[in-house]
């Protein structure tokens, strides 16, 4: 029997987002963290919060679609090994995200203590990580007995505690102040978000950028499929913020000059209808593929076949999709104004800002890029340089593992 390496700290991971085998696309981020973590030299589980309530959606849909979302939940095994990684699947019920998502750290509070203990007696962890204040962060802090009452916590900020929770209501700000305010060290995904977190709580932050895979620079995949048409893509779930609409507006602008110009769109939401009728107004339906929302490795290999990324999205605490791309050489755009583009802009070339909402300007980057052959290709190389020198998966493993280290002292 292999003794435990006393050298490798011990971990407890706290999810609300993470992937699973009715959603594997949800936080995958977190999952690839967790692994690049472990890798790095750490031992990691991971407790999700599985929320046993349907969507909006699918109660909206009637009782045939909400009796089969939550058939879906129901089956969802509570133990399951993903990539190594043993992961416990926590149930708990709570009510609407809309007036109550504040709250649910509470809600969740009783499962997660309860694993806690659990875990405790078979891997005596020593730290724990939550993905996000609320809710994961709040039952945490809720949930303090025992072993995890003496372990230290570190919470990970991936935006949607400083840019929707907190600014929300006055509850939504307490969660998340009492949880950033509980946490030895917090870890943002951007400057800016790390600034932000301290304007809400946090005590001590610091930067740990998520990664992306890098394809060696011989083989990517556009490369070998020189004679393809010409592809846009964004790969996101299909919400207001992310800005589709805007990249079909810069389509059909672009018509004349780019007649053979194609636009992927690699996800689903609610936005989908409203999408698909704008496009077929704007005479570029048959222009534009709707794959909805595809595996991890599926919607990488679609976005790693385009030509530009493009996703002039609001409200982008980072963008991992960005870097996905680029990290096979292919270019992306993005807005001007925040977080997480200004820091990839800033880091290197291949990667560039438009205006928020300006069509204009956002057709004409386009424009630049596909009306130049050679400028275009060392904009992919270059995107791919920015990536190899500072979004790895290995740099997030080495700065999670430091940043765990340094708790623990």
């Amino acid at each position: 029997m292999t003794e435990p390496d006393p050298t490798r700290p011990k971990v407890a991971i706290v999810a609300e987002f993470y992937p699973s085998r009715r959603d594997p696309v949800l936080g995958v981020w977190s999952h690839r963290q967790a692994l690049a973590a472990r890798d790095a030299g750490a031992d990691v589980r991971v407790l999700v919060l599985h929320r046993l309530v349907p969507s909006r959606a699918s109660l909206s849909s009637g009782a045939t679609g909400a009796a089969g979302a939550l058939a879906s939940l129901l089956r969802e095994p509570r133990l399951q090994t993903r990539d190594g990684l043993q992961i416990a699947y926590l149930p708990y019920v709570s009510p609407a995200r809309e007036r109550h998502y504040s709250s649910w750290g509470a809600w969740a509070a009783p499962a997660l203590g309860l694993a806690l203990r659990r875990l405790a007696r078979s891997f005596p962890f020593e730290l724990i990580h939550a993905h996000n204040a609320v809710p994961a962060a709040d039952a945490v802090r809720r949930s303090l007995t025992g072993r995890a009452r003496r372990a230290p916590l570190i919470v990970s900020v991936h935006g949607g505690d400083v840019l929707y929770t907190a600014p929300r209501d006055e509850r939504g700000a307490r969660a998340v102040a009492r949880s950033l305010a509980n946490a030895r060290l917090v870890l943002a995904n951007s400057h800016g978000i790390a600034e932000l977190a301290r304007t809400h709580g946090a005590r001590e932050a610091r930067v740990v950028h998520l990664g992306a895979d890098l394809v060696p620079a011989q083989r990517t995949p556009r490369q070998e499929r020189r004679d393809a048409a010409p592809t846009l893509i964004t790969v996101a779930h299909l919400v207001g913020r992310k800005r589709h609409a805007d990249v079909l507006r810069a389509l059909a602008v672009l018509g004349q000059r780019h007649p053979s110009l194609r636009y992927s769109i690699v996800g689903d939401g609610p936005e989908r209808v409203a999408l698909e009728g704008l496009a077929v107004r704007l005479g570029v339906a048959e222009r534009v593929d709707f794959h909805g929302q595809l595996a991890p490795l599926q919607a990488i290999e679609q976005s790693r076949l385009a030509t530009l990324f493009v996703m002039p999205s609001t409200e982008e605490a980072f963008g991992v999709a960005y870097i996905e791309a680029m990290a096979a050489g292919v270019p992306a755009i993005g807005c001007r104004g925040e977080p997480g583009p200004e820091e990839i802009a800033a880091a290197g070339d291949g990667f560039l800002l438009v205006p928020p909402g300006d069509i204009e300007r956002l057709s004409q980057r386009i424009d630049e890029l596909l009306s130049d052959p050679h400028r275009l290709r060392e904009a992919g190389q270059r995107a791919r340089a920015t990536v190899a020198a500072h979004f790895t998966w290995e740099r997030c493993g080495e700065q999670t593992l430091a940043a765990y280290r340094r708790v623990l002292g």
